[in-house]
């Protein structure tokens, strides 16, 4: 099942979330319902490698440099979109003191999205352009199928490409945490 946006009467609601069948994934996006396939094992396998290298020294401050919320499909509401949901996401402790009591209302600093062939056209044709309107300053796309990461920042309101990284690509530095390294070669050893 490829990514697809349901025609409703109005706007979409968290209802139109809630009546999905099992196995199907829904998103609210400028008040249309998008849905696709649940992923794959090997893409929430990754994303939970990348959640565990990003955990330690940035949300929970091992040695530095901390100061980061980091949440695996967070569920987030903004103006228009009541519920959609990065693979990965991240805000900075600066500007969002504490965890929410609930579903996250503030704009991520750092999104990422693991592309998976479901949703691969969504991710990017979608979401992408979305992520730039609502403000989101960072942005990553893994490619589980060529293996890359695509480091991108939000400058003026347009993608500005920082870097592509490849699975041989051992250690890498990308923003924005770029305060350590985040090796990338052991994170593509767990899914050989």
């Amino acid at each position: 099942m490829a990514y697809g946006a349901k025609t409703l009467e109005g706007p979409a609601t968290l209802a139109d979330i809630e009546a999905l069948p099992e196995g199907v994934v829904g998103e609210i996006i400028d008040g249309t319902l998008y849905t696709h396939a649940r992923p794959r094992a090997e893409h929430g396998y990754f994303g939970l490698r990348l959640f565990r290298e990003l955990d330690e020294s940035f949300q929970l401050g091992g040695e530095q440099p901390g100061g980061w919320w980091i949440m695996a499909e967070p569920g987030i509401r903004v103006g228009g979109s009541p519920e959609f949901s990065p693979d990965l996401a991240g805000w900075r402790r600066e500007r969002v003191p504490a965890l929410p009591q609930g579903q996250w209302t503030d704009v991520p600093d750092w999104a990422c999205e693991i592309l998976s062939p479901s949703t691969r056209g969504y991710d990017q044709r979608i979401k992408r352009p979305f992520y730039a309107r609502i403000g989101i300053r960072h942005l990553w796309f893994v490619d589980l199928e060529v293996r890359t990461l695509t480091v991108s920042e939000l400058r003026e309101g347009r993608w500005m490409e920082m870097g592509v990284y490849a699975e041989e690509d051992d250690l890498i530095r990308a923003p924005p945490f770029d305060e350590r390294d985040l090796r990338l070669g052991w994170l593509w050893k767990s899914i050989r």
